[in-house]
């Protein structure tokens, strides 16, 4: 197993009206994150955000490549990310104890906090494809170049963890500075995690290992 230190490349944040990071996404232009009761796209070259939605986002966000998916409470919406309107709701297989969130291949990827569990699920009915456990606290889910990836979080000291996805091992370590908590994880397809940063109210960005 490969372990190092997360090497962290900037900072987003703290943002006006925001106290805590949830989840986040990235749509190819702008970095959704979630806020409680917003999402919100930020402009990574810019460091401010753009545009936000009022919809319920208390957890983990994914884009399909058309449409944002948004944990909320015991729910997943599908939202129109032009418009702002939910176009349908499935539930979440936590039941309110969800997490992450992200998209690959045709479905959806949810981290069960408390539970430390990983499901894979059917993103029309929500039924649970497969599950995957974990050692630590999930928190953040994300899928890049074949390869997923998530947040940890145990006796505050939070990593990102490549994991199989078909076994739940563990198969590479960054390890987060202290008191850096990792509440959501997106990949951008290059070099970079963009982290939520809990109730820091921070986005940040952190080098993909090649």
């Amino acid at each position: 197993m490969k372990r190092a230190a997360a090497e962290i490349l900037c900072e987003y944040g703290p943002f006006p009206g925001v106290d805590r990071v949830h989840g986040l996404t990235y749509d190819g232009e702008h970095v959704w994150f979630a806020s409680g009761e917003r999402l919100n796209a930020l402009d990574t070259k810019s460091g401010k955000t753009v545009r936000s939605i009022d919809v319920a986002a208390h957890a983990g966000t994914a884009f399909d490549g058309r449409h944002l998916f948004q944990i909320a409470e015991e729910r997943i919406q599908k939202i129109d990310p032009t418009t702002g309107r939910v176009l349908a709701s499935i539930p979440a297989p936590g039941g309110g104890g969800d997490s992450g969130l992200a998209w690959a291949e045709g479905t959806l990827w949810v981290g069960q906090y408390r539970e430390r569990k990983i499901h894979q699920i059917d993103p029309e009915t929500g039924a649970v494809l497969r599950t995957i456990e974990s050692n630590r606290f999930v928190t953040g889910v994300t899928w890049t170049h074949g390869e997923l990836w998530h947040g940890t979080l145990e006796n505050d000291q939070s990593e990102l963890r490549r994991v199989d996805p078909r076994t739940g091992k563990v198969l590479e370590r960054l390890e987060m500075p202290a008191g850096m908590a990792v509440s959501g994880l997106e990949a951008d397809g290059d070099e970079r995690f963009y982290c939520g940063g809990g109730n820091s109210g921070k986005v940040r960005a952190v080098r993909r290992p090649r």
